[in-house]
């Protein structure tokens, strides 16, 4: 069975409507809060103009995106850079193209009673999987406090509404997830223990990955592809109203909801959301540290194995957008 029809049981395909032109299949975590800046670059034709039609494929989690970008089932994905710098240290052909959310609306939460990290020995945390992102920001959190992996158990539970209902029903102690259910934590006896925002300034939340071979053989469309995300992320920033309004429709919730407006009032506090897709190579290699010292990572290598900065710069170039 190939692996897109596997996916395909573990996930929803979104393909925002616009007008035809060449398929570019496109992986991204499943649709919530945030889908009004993920997904907008499907939308208003910024596609179209670039003569691509992007097709999003959805994922519980970046790392099962990232196994079906490197079995060749996706042109791109996007997803947290520990992963891709796991793979890319075992010779894996991915490429680090941009990072439009540097960052972090991310927190690990835990149940009323847990006010340090000491409490969560033994105890049950909850992720998504081996390498993605709820799981290294764990790991960066209990070694930031002095901790072990091994101190806690992991439970790999999904998507974030998964563990947020996991947690909230007592079958973990903690969960790591987006930050927008902020606004139903006193409604479920649940607080945040810590906020990646301040506990992990240099890490990053979401950057977009291309193989090299398809940098090589496509580049031409695969600068479009990257000019109209940049155009598709601008845009959000600039009619939140209608991003949040996109936020609802993909999910299905209500206009009630206070999670978006809560996500993308946390995205203006802290400016985590960058339309450039900058590569700061500074916070690459604090990652990359980090990986070392949580011993995902045997030793260090060079990351210019995993970056690609010409893209960038064709993309700007046909996005019209600014960029350092």
């Amino acid at each position: 069975m190939r692996l897109a029809v596997l996916c395909a049981a573990l996930s929803l395909l979104a393909a925002p409507a616009g007008a035809q032109g060449t398929a570019w299949r496109h992986g991204v975590v499943e649709a919530k809060s945030d889908a009004g800046i993920v997904f907008m670059p499907g939308e208003h034709e910024f596609a179209a103009r670039q003569g691509l039609k992007i097709e999003f494929m959805q994922f519980k989690g970046d790392a099962i995106a990232i196994k079906a970008f490197l079995a060749g089932e996706l042109d791109s994905y996007e997803g947290n850079p520990g992963a891709a710098m796991l793979a890319a240290a075992h010779g894996a052909d991915v490429r680090l193209v941009g990072c439009y959310w540097p960052g972090m609306t991310y927190g690990l939460f835990v149940r009323q009673g847990i006010t340090d990290f000491a409490a969560l020995s033994g105890g049950n945390v909850a992720i998504s999987g081996p390498g993605s992102l709820p799981d290294l920001v764990v790991r960066a959190m209990l070694q930031k406090h002095g901790m072990a992996p091994s101190d806690v158990r992991f439970a790999v539970l999904g998507s974030d509404a998964d563990r947020f209902r996991a947690l909230s029903q007592g079958l973990v102690q903690a969960a790591a997830f987006s930050t927008e259910f902020m606004p139903l934590l006193p409604t479920q006896n649940l607080h945040l223990l810590a906020n990646a925002a301040e506990e992990l300034p240099d890490y990053l939340r979401f950057c977009t990955f291309i193989s090299g071979r398809t940098l090589r053989e496509r580049q031409a469309q695969a600068a479009g592809f990257l000019a109209a995300e940049m155009q598709g992320w601008a845009y959000a920033l600039a009619h939140i109203d209608e991003a949040v309004a996109l936020s609802h429709r993909l999910t299905g919730s209500k206009p009630d909801d206070p999670r978006s407006a809560a996500l993308f009032a946390q995205v203006a506090q802290f400016h985590a959301v960058d339309p450039t897709a900058p590569v700061p190579m500074d916070k690459l290699r604090w990652i990359q540290n980090l990986l070392v010292q949580t011993k995902n990572l045997s030793a260090p290598f060079d990351l210019s194995r995993l970056v690609d900065t010409q893209l960038r710069t064709d993309a700007l170039s046909r996005a019209g957008i600014g960029g350092s």
